[in-house]
């Protein structure tokens, strides 16, 4: 798919997130690109925080923000939406005023001014008060700038706010379109050894002939996997495993800084080693003249992120740390596979095995689960009551792209095709876990984020037998149904409010299944394809009283945190509520 495409199926789906209200279009924009930057684990569980304001003479402006399980990390986002519909560059210098709007904010939290200038009342004080709070602690903080623009730069010189480093990054319309046109994240991590490490890496390298892809061992010096974690952060763990990976572990990291500090020498004998996979590799000469590896196209690690990350720490932690004499084991996979599909099975399956002495259940990692496999084959076969138009299971990363450019051969084609299945009846992997789990009463684990509520998810269907029976095609309507009423909510609820709209709508959902339950006639959803103007009143009226509800139990908490508690989810549904109206024909009265 061209640059040019890509920008137009980007604006169609902020439209079909809209209502018709333009002013809150960047948001829409915002949680597009902020929900693929946390899937891929190039982010945290991303917030909106829409906050633009003038304190003093400085201008403030902060769009979003997403803090680490452990308040060790932290990313703020600023968008810069212009809702074009061609190819506009931006200039350096005006993404560089919302750099430093959003760095003005964080000055100002980190030295303590920003929270008492703020409406207690506020979602963004709760945030000044928890960066305030976690500053001196924080081993990582990056600003984003993000734009359906054309940037010339994608990312600025490192800045020091209060003794920390504050790296700077744009995501613009091209980078996202090297992200989601070919569905896979690896894209943009190329790594050079003659600039990382000085010469070509020595390995011995086994092509696998006959196989689906080739491999080499090799030691990775310490210096060089503290560069690539510097440099691409989290984008380096492979995105399946990554919410299983923690800096903060309390015994396998602290050995690996003991051994780091104390006896650097001994780490490749010690350590188990990494698991990578990558897209490409090419070879060069050794600093010794025998052949090594040159440079790495998609380079991801499947295995080893806790190593990787505690060697990056370590050395900010401990500056006279020697990382000269570290050396890690290393495996490299280099993938073979075309399909889509068939590669995202092989790297799962490798992730699986590759963490199969930590806590990683089979479940976490696989999209080949019978359920998922099943659901796919219905949302290829099973066609909306008009008899054209379908919903899209995208199994696989990138796979709805990759079926565009298969079968819209001719732009006619195309055109039929983004007809029958456009975008906004896509529904990912997350998207259903979500969906489901909030149908199915819980709120506190869908606002957890994607990644934890999928974890949670696969593990029902690991653990309860029934849960895990092949679907049918009536399930899969009725599943389509429930993702119907979420979208809806949300985008309903999104306007309403000026922060915690997800929140408030993962609550909305939960309460209408708690409330009704089977009265509910999901099926007439599915058939009509629309949820009727009554029932959307009604949540409209709920939206307002479960939103009043989490604020007033929240006590100052930020909203995205509270809502996580299994306590906020009983003060929540055990709540009083404006009973049901009556005329809504989706609701059986008894």
């Amino acid at each position: 798919m061209e640059l040019i495409d890509f920008l137009s199926e980007t604006q169609a789906n902020v439209r079909a997130q809209m209502l018709g209200g333009s002013p809150f279009a960047e948001l829409a924009f915002l949680d597009i690109v902020t929900r693929h930057m946390a899937d891929i684990g190039m982010t945290f569980e991303p917030n909106e925080c829409n906050f633009d304001a003038k304190i003093g003479n400085a201008n403030l402006r902060l769009s979003g923000y997403a803090i680490s399980d452990e308040q060790d990390q932290l990313d703020l986002f600023v968008s810069l939406y212009g809702g074009v519909d061609s190819l506009t560059p931006i200039s350096d210098s005006e993404t560089k005023t919302a750099v430093e709007q959003c760095l003005r904010f964080l000055t100002l939290c980190a030295e303590g001014k920003m929270a008492s200038k703020l409406d207690p009342s506020a979602e963004i004080r709760s945030l000044a008060e928890i960066i305030q709070a976690v500053y001196n602690d924080l081993e990582q903080i990056r600003v984003y700038v993000i734009t359906d623009k054309v940037a010339r730069s994608k990312s600025f010189k490192t800045r020091e706010i209060g003794g920390k480093a504050v790296r700077l990054e744009v995501m613009d319309i091209q980078r996202l379109h090297r992200h989601l046109s070919e569905g896979k994240p690896r894209d943009e991590l190329i790594v050079d050894f003659n600039e990382v490490s000085g010469s070509a890496l020595p390995c011995i390298f086994v092509p696998g002939e006959g196989e689906d892809y080739g491999y080499a061992l090799a030691a990775f010096p310490g210096e060089a996997l503290r560069l690539l974690y510097e440099k691409f952060g989290a984008r380096l763990l492979e995105a399946n495993v990554r919410s299983f990976l923690s800096v903060k572990g309390k015994g396998v990291n602290q050995g690996i800084q003991n051994t780091i500090r104390t006896d650097p020498g001994r780490f490749m004998a010690y350590n188990n080693g990494i698991v990578i996979v990558a897209d490409e590799i090419h070879f060069g000469k050794t600093a010794d003249g025998g052949i090594g590896i040159s440079w790495i196209k998609g380079l991801q690690i499947v295995n080893g992120g806790q190593t990787t990350a505690s060697i990056y720490f370590t050395k900010r932690k401990f500056p006279d740390a020697d990382l000269g004499r570290v050396r890690v084991p290393a495996k490299i996979i280099v993938m073979k596979e075309q399909d889509p599909a068939k590669e995202e099975a092989l790297v799962s399956d490798i992730s699986r095995y590759a963490n199969s002495q930590n806590a990683v259940r089979q479940s976490d990692l696989s999209a080949n689960k019978p359920f998922h496999i099943e659901v796919e084959r219905l949302s290829l076969s099973v066609y909306c009551p008009d008899g054209v138009s379908r919903w899209f299971y995208e199994r696989a990363a990138g796979s709805y792209n990759t079926m565009l450019t298969r079968d819209g051969t001719t732009p006619a084609r195309l055109k039929a095709l983004k007809e029958a299945i456009p975008p906004a009846r896509k529904i990912t992997k997350t998207d259903l876990a979500k969906y489901i789990n909030a149908w199915d009463k819980k709120p506190d684990i869908v606002s957890m984020g994607d990644q934890k509520n999928f974890m949670r998810f696969m593990d029902e269907l690991s653990s309860d037998e029934s849960a895990n029976k092949i679907p049918s095609k009536e399930d899969y309507k009725l599943m389509v149904a429930k993702a119907k009423i979420f979208r809806d909510t949300h985008k309903l609820v999104r306007p309403m409010f000026r922060a915690g709209q997800v929140n408030v709508a993962i609550y909305v959902v939960s309460l209408l299944s708690d409330r009704l339950g089977d009265r509910l006639d999901l099926m007439r959803i599915w058939n009509r394809q629309a949820v009727s103007k009554e029932l959307m009143a009604q949540i409209e009226t709920w939206a307002h009283e479960v939103n009043n509800n989490l604020l007033g139990s929240a006590d100052g908490r930020l909203l995205s945190e509270w809502a996580k508690k299994a306590e906020c989810r009983e003060v929540i549904l055990g709540a009083k509520y404006t009973p049901i109206a009556v005329g809504i024909p989706e609701v059986k009265y008894k």
